[in-house]
Order: C-alpha cells, then sequence, then structure tokens
C-alpha cells in the first residue's frame, strides 16, 4: 500500500500544478473572455443570423467555408473555441460548419499559420493551411452525414424570451468588444508585452516564495510544464475568490442585478487588468512592469462597461446567465481534464519521439497523434514545441500529423465536446479528427521525401471518395436501425 501510495503520490503532485499553472496562465485572459462571448452569442445573436450563414438549410457552398473563416480569425486553443462552438451550435449552427468551425480555429488560424511559417517553415504553415482547410469541411460533412438528426435548430432559452429581432446595434458593439479583449489578451505581439513603464515594490519575502513555487511547480519548456510565478498564484487566489462571487452572484441572476454579481464584474475587470501585468520576483522585492497590452485590456474594458449600460436590464441579466451556464458546464470538466494529462504526462519520455516518429510511417504519424493528446500545449505553445520535436528527430510528416491534432484533442476539450454533442458524436469526431491528421501528415511527409503532387492528389481524392462510401453506408445503416 505504501509502495502504491509513493508512486501515486508524485502523479498527484504533476496533476495539481499542472493545473495550478494552468489556472494562472490561460483562464482570465483566454478562457473567461470566450465563456462571455459565448454567452453574447447565444444571449444577443437572432437565431436567423446564425441559421442564415451556418444553419442546415444554408447552402453547404456558404456555410463550410463560412466556418473556416470564422474560425481563422481566432487564436485560440482546443478549450477556449469549445465555449465558442457552444454557443453557435446552440443558436442554431448545423453540426457539419459548427464542427468545422471546432476543428479549423486551433488548427490553422492565421496567427498560428504566421508563428509556424516563421519558426518552422512558410512549406509547414502552407501545408497546414491547405490540409486543415480540405479536412476541417470534410470532418464537417462527414459529421452532418453521419448524424442528421443533430442538424437542426437549438435554441436558447435567452432566445426563447427575446423573440427572432434583428440584432441591436449595441449588442453587436458589445459582442465585437469582447472579441477584441480576447485577441489583446492573447495575441503574442513584442509591442503588447514589452513594458512601458517599471516600478518596484519592496517585498523581502518575494523571491523566497518565488523559489519554493519553483520547486512546488516545475518550468520545463520541453514537456510543456509552464511552472508558477507569484504573480500566477496571485490570479489564482482572485480566480478563485471571483467563482464564489459569480455563483452567488449569477445563479439568481433573472431576479435582478444583485451585489454579488456587480462584485464578481468588478472582480473579473481588476483581474484580467493585474493579470496583463509583467510582474518578475528580484531580491528587492516585486518587480512591476505595465505593458501596453494593460493599457489597451482597460480601455476595453471601460468600453465594454459604457456598451452594457445600453444593452437593457433584461439582455444583460440573459448575458450574464448564458455566461455563467457555460461557465458552470464547462469549467468543472476542464478542470479534471487538466489534472489527469498532468498526471499522465511524466510518464512520456522525449527519447521516445525518434523512435516512434522518426520516419514517415503510418504508425509515426499515428504516434505524432498521440504526442498531441497526451502532451497537450496552449495556443502557439506548440509550435515552439514541434521545433523542439524536430530537433529531436522527428519527421516533418509526423510533425505536421501532431501539429493537427495537437489544438483539436486535448484530454479535456474532450470532455467537454462529449457534455455539448454527446459522447457518440464525439467519439466519431475525435476518431476522424485522428484519421485525417494522420493521413495530412503522412501526406506532406510523403511530398517531403520526394512523392510528385500529382500523386499525392490523386491519393488524396481516393481518400475522401472512399471515406465518403463508407460514410453514406454507415448513414444508410444507421437510418435502418433508428
Amino acid at each position: 500500500m505504501s509502495a502504491l501510495l509513493g508512486a501515486f503520490t508524485p502523479l498527484l503532485h504533476g496533476g495539481l500544478a499542472n493545473l495550478a499553472a494552468y489556472l494562472a496562465a490561460h483562464v482570465l485572459l483566454c478562457l473567461l473572455p470566450a465563456f462571455f462571448i459565448a454567452g453574447a452569442m447565444a444571449a444577443l445573436i437572432p437565431q436567423s443570423v446564425v441559421t442564415r450563414f451556418l444553419g442546415r438549410e444554408s447552402p453547404g457552398g456558404l456555410a463550410y467555408p463560412a466556418a473556416a473563416a470564422a474560425g481563422s480569425l481566432l487564436a485560440v486553443c482546443s478549450c477556449t473555441i469549445v465555449p465558442l462552438f457552444a454557443g453557435i451550435y446552440r443558436k442554431g449552427a448545423g453540426l457539419g460548419p459548427a464542427v468545422t468551425f471546432l476543428f479549423f480555429a486551433p488548427a490553422a488560424n492565421i496567427l498560428a499559420l504566421v508563428y509556424t511559417g516563421g519558426v518552422i517553415g512558410a512549406d509547414l504553415a502552407l501545408a497546414r493551411l491547405l490540409l486543415a482547410l480540405v479536412f476541417g469541411i470534410g470532418i464537417g460533412l462527414s459529421m452532418a452525414l453521419l448524424f442528421p438528426d443533430a442538424e437542426q435548430a437549438v435554441c436558447s432559452d435567452a432566445f426563447a424570451r427575446r423573440g427572432d429581432e434583428r440584432m441591436a446595434r449595441s449588442g453587436l458593439q458589445f459582442l465585437l468588444l469582447w472579441v477584441a479583449l480576447l485577441l489583446a489578451g492573447t495575441l503574442k505581439l513584442a509591442v503588447l508585452s514589452t513594458s512601458v513603464l517599471t516600478v518596484k515594490l519592496p517585498w523581502a519575502g518575494a523571491a523566497q516564495w518565488q523559489a519554493v513555487l519553483d520547486v512546488w511547480v516545475v518550468h520545463d519548456a520541453a514537456r510543456g510544464e509552464e511552472g508558477i510565478s507569484v504573480h500566477g498564484a496571485l490570479l489564482v487566489l482572485l480566480l478563485l475568490v471571483l467563482g464564489g462571487l459569480a455563483w452567488r452572484g449569477f445563479e439568481r441572476i433573472h431576479a435582478g442585478m444583485n451585489a454579488w454579481a456587480r462584485a464578481a464584474l468588478l472582480l473579473l475587470a481588476l483581474t484580467i487588468v493585474l493579470a496583463s501585468l509583467n510582474v518578475q520576483a528580484v531580491p528587492e522585492g516585486l518587480q512591476l512592469g505595465v505593458p501596453l497590452r494593460m493599457l489597451l485590456l482597460a480601455g476595453l474594458l471601460l468600453a465594454l462597461w459604457l456598451t452594457a449600460r445600453r444593452l437593457g436590464a433584461e439582455a444583460l441579466q440573459d448575458w450574464l446567465w448564458e455566461s455563467w451556464r457555460f461557465a458552470r458546464q464547462i469549467m468543472p470538466l476542464l478542470v479534471l481534464g487538466v489534472l489527469v494529462l498532468g498526471m499522465i504526462r511524466p510518464l512520456i519520455r522525449p527519447e521516445w519521439i525518434q523512435t516512434l516518429a522518426g520516419s514517415n510511417t503510418l504508425s509515426g504519424n499515428l504516434a505524432g497523434v498521440l504526442f498531441g493528446v497526451f502532451m497537450y500545449f496552449p495556443t502557439l505553445v506548440e509550435v515552439p514545441i514541434a521545433h523542439l520535436f524536430l530537433q529531436l528527430g522527428m519527421h516533418r510528416g509526423p510533425l505536421l500529423a501532431y501539429l493537427m491534432a495537437d489544438p483539436e484533442l486535448s484530454l479535456q476539450s474532450m470532455l467537454v465536446i462529449a457534455a455539448i454533442i454527446g459522447k457518440v458524436r464525439t467519439a466519431v469526431y475525435v476518431l476522424l479528427v485522428a484519421l485525417f491528421s494522420v493521413v495530412a501528415g503522412w501526406t506532406y511527409g510523403a511530398w517531403i521525401d520526394g512523392a510528385s503532387v500529382a500523386w499525392l492528389a490523386l491519393l488524396i481524392a481516393l481518400f475522401i471518395s472512399g471515406l465518403s462510401v463508407l460514410l453514406r453506408l454507415g448513414a444508410r445503416w444507421r437510418a435502418g436501425h433508428d
């Protein structure tokens, strides 16, 4: 028993450390704005607007490219895209276009493509774009074909109350401001991150506390272990307080705006601003750097407050309830997934990479996909990690398979997607993403190894045709047994 406990304790420690680092680094500026964007989609956008472009009755030639185009603008990871996916799906988007949006945004958004081209090479960035576009639409079409019963409009409670009016200008401005806040908080641009003002706060124990945190939450970029700073620990505490305030305030928001809800919104704004600070523990205390990002976020929060005042009490309450409903559904599963992932990650050894994925074989590409599942990294972080894999001997084919799968198939995102569309549909989606990622990696790897483009295009066409036939047969079989 003691031996089992001794073996389990380090894994549990790794899971808790991974969870703390994730909460500190990726929730405040990335995931929380996504919840509020999803809430705004559900509460403020009339269903007719969504169904016109992404609905069941929309032409496929419009709906699927529109879904991919919308996803290309969002530099978000699999965890952040899930609330947005849930928002458009519940608002009436067809399952196929919604899944295309879910796949394409993390896999091939503009920022990820630019970063990939700069770090690894323009050829891989172009392959990532083209194959993600073709296969993202293919996955969406496959899901729509296999699950025609899911291709229906899903009205939110807020829409049922508000009717099918046109979207108000103030609502559109409010939604776009939240999107701008998400982009301002997550874009990896030096001009936003560089401090324009530096202040030192005297605190003799800052360096000692940082040393303790460095031991408890190890920083190892090669394994995606981000560590946690004194600043991050403070943000986690504020996040916990924020969760308590939101639970007390937003659960009863339809009874009217209350003091708990106001306190939660005020603390949210304050915490977002604090999260954008550049904080470093030094022997003299804490060195605080004020970046342009912080000033931009503060300005956007002020604009959001002014715009929210024009929404009206009912629309504001609808928005807060929808946002809270997404957070309440998704966050527990997300926390569980991040915890389990942190427990599994120490079991994976970097030396396995060259052995399993050193050549462009189907097994090597499958290994690249599995690396993406069990060594999940936040959006854009997968690019330097991919560069490291390349240096360790991974073939460029399996490397692309990894880049296609890593932003899509994290354990936590699978759990959350299952809660939205069901376990069976999620299992099929995961299998399709894995299959298409393996094919994409093998195709690109074969081109790198000297295969002709015409021959590869023919093989892809044959693959898609064969899969289409199998899917149609599967859909007919399923329809006959329903």
